[in-house]
């Protein structure tokens, strides 16, 4: 967005929360505002205690929240009122982004290009003597799904884009696709850590990415984080975010999605139909993203381990900081042919439920229903936190729900979930803790006695899932037979990672990293796969 209207939304961002919370507060045990502002006086000023940071903008920010602890200790309720709304203002303005059209249309017509040139293999020279004859961005990331139906609700009213997230790299990939099928520029929530970057940062900065810092924790700033996403909807600004908070740890597809930005949507649909708007609708499309390979799976998984990892909520220092390493996946990606699915569900409405072909709700039968009706009292569109609360949770089962059944199979994932099942077989462990101290640095089994056979089970068992329509193939997965897959799979395992996940040594398949073997199986965990996989090593 322009920067005046960026500052017109940091205003009115200012206004409903500062009201919202005011009110709440009247209904509320005396004291309730002191404590809602010491709480965030209280956590900011420990963050940045614990952060050490020494730039300028710690620096400033250090000097607010001393002053905002100063002004608590003796402030009158007029003084609170003020205070309150210097700090949402304060929370406001970091988060706000800003678009620059011309950056936009740099990035949209010139990216494509620099991730070609970066990612084919050959010389520098010969890239630039080939350059019409370079292959196409499109060759590579395979766009798929309810791509028409998005482009329809997006002409009917705004859209709330909710993808998967596995790496840092699905701010690009699937803000590309985005764009290639004809979707208009997003604003989207970009975690802080893409912002330390100079030259991502800059990009991020002007594509209209708003900065969400999952460090700060308390409620006035998830406050201020929702109500700006909800004014940019109803402004009419489609929105892109990642409802599961942060990248999968383990390589799961989200099973549990942060609830509270998903609610933006409803809160912008009841107030566009209180305004009167003429096309009120938001309509929420899921869309999941699968990678051969994920850039910081090494740092991902070990974090998923580690027994503070269950309660540690950001990972500052990983491969994605890096631009060698991000050179370096996708120009290992581009050698070895791999492909990027990015799959676009059916949009739903906000209350949970698919939409028609015409941007319809349906009703579990499929017989159309007017959302409007949800909301109403008396006649009314109204806001209802108990009811809103329960509509969301609908939402974010269906969006889940969406996210299995366009959840693509690829064959490192299918290597991984047979591997897992030979070693579950073999050490007599299913716990996944006792299963990793059981093995041995290498473990190596038998490719045509031991391998090819339990990958053999778990592809005919996502072949059975994928027929019942639970989940999706790639094209290696739907035709090649298990000693191609393994062969396909070893060799996205022999690259990037710096140990290799799996090695073929002579007539045997050797494991050398058993974490990164459970990360990459994750994607597949959770349709009864691990069981039949297991089975079948026990059969042998």
């Amino acid at each position: 967005m322009r920067p005046e209207e960026g500052r017109e939304v940091v205003e009115e961002v200012v206004r409903r929360v500062q009201a919202d919370v005011l009110a709440s507060c009247r209904t509320s045990p005396a004291g309730a505002l002191e404590s809602l502002i010491n709480d965030a006086v209280f956590h900011e000023t420990e963050r940045l205690r614990r952060e050490r940071g020494r730039g300028r903008e710690a620096q400033v920010e250090r000097t607010f929240w001393r002053r905002a602890q100063h002004r608590l200790q003796h402030a009158t309720e007029i003084e609170l009122v003020a205070l309150l709304g210097d700090i949402v203002r304060w929370h406001a303005g970091e988060i706000v982004g800003r678009f620059d059209p011309r950056v936009y249309r740099f990035t949209i017509e010139v990216v494509p290009w620099i991730l070609t040139v970066g990612l084919n293999t050959a010389a520098p020279r010969r890239m630039l003597a080939d350059l019409p004859r370079l292959p196409r961005v499109r060759h590579n990331l395979i766009v798929r799904g309810e791509i028409d139906l998005a482009r329809r609700v997006d002409d009917l009213g705004t859209i709330l884009l909710v993808p998967t997230h596995s790496s840092h790299l699905d701010s690009v990939t699937v803000g590309w696709s985005a764009a290639d099928i004809g979707l208009p520029p997003l604003t989207y929530g970009a975690g802080l850590n893409l912002f330390t970057n100079p030259v991502l940062s800059f990009f991020m900065h002007n594509l209209g990415s708003y900065r969400v810092d999952r460090k700060k924790k308390h409620e006035l700033y998830k406050r201020v984080l929702k109500e700006y996403a909800t004014v940019t909807l109803e402004r009419g600004y489609d929105n892109l975010f990642f409802p599961g908070g942060t990248r999968s740890r383990n390589g799961a597809i989200e099973r549990r999605l942060k609830l509270g930005l998903l609610g933006a949507g409803l809160t912008a649909y009841v107030n566009n139909l209180r305004r009167g708007k003429p096309k009120p609708n938001v309509y929420v499309v899921p869309c999941t993203v699968n990678y051969h390979l994920v850039l910081e799976a090494e740092t991902l998984i070990e974090d998923y381990l580690k027994e503070e990892g269950k309660s540690r909520y950001i990972i500052e220092d990983d491969e994605a900081s890096s631009w060698r390493k991000w050179l370096k996946f996708l120009h290992n990606l581009w050698q070895l042919d791999s492909k990027i699915f990015i799959t676009y569900g059916r949009p739903l409405d906000p209350f949970g439920n698919p939409v028609d072909d015409q941007g319809r709700s349906l009703d579990a039968r499929g017989r159309t229903l007017d959302p409007r009706s949800f909301v109403l009292r008396d006649g009314e569109p109204v806001h209802d936190a108990q009811r809103d609360a329960e509509y969301t949770k609908d939402l974010g089962r269906a969006v889940v729900e969406t996210y299995r059944r366009d959840n693509t199979a690829l064959g490192t994932n299918v290597l991984a979930t047979a591997a897992l099942g030979l070693l579950r077989a073999r050490t007599g462990q299913s716990d996944v803790y006792r299963l990793l101290r059981a093995m041995r640095p290498a473990e190596p089994f038998r490719l045509r006695e031991e391998v090819y056979p339990v990958v053999e089970a778990v592809l005919d068992g996502v072949r059975r899932r994928a027929a019942r329509g639970e989940l999706r193939l790639s094209e290696e997965i739907d035709r090649q037979d298990a000693a191609a897959v393994t062969a396909g799979a070893l060799r996205h395992f022999g690259t990037y990672h710096q140990e290799p996940v799996a090695v073929r040594q002579g007539p045997d398949l050797v494991v050398r990293n058993k974490n990164l073997v459970l990360y990459y199986h994750g994607r597949l965990s959770g349709y009864g796969l691990d069981d039949e996989a297991t089975a079948a090593a026990a059969r042998l």
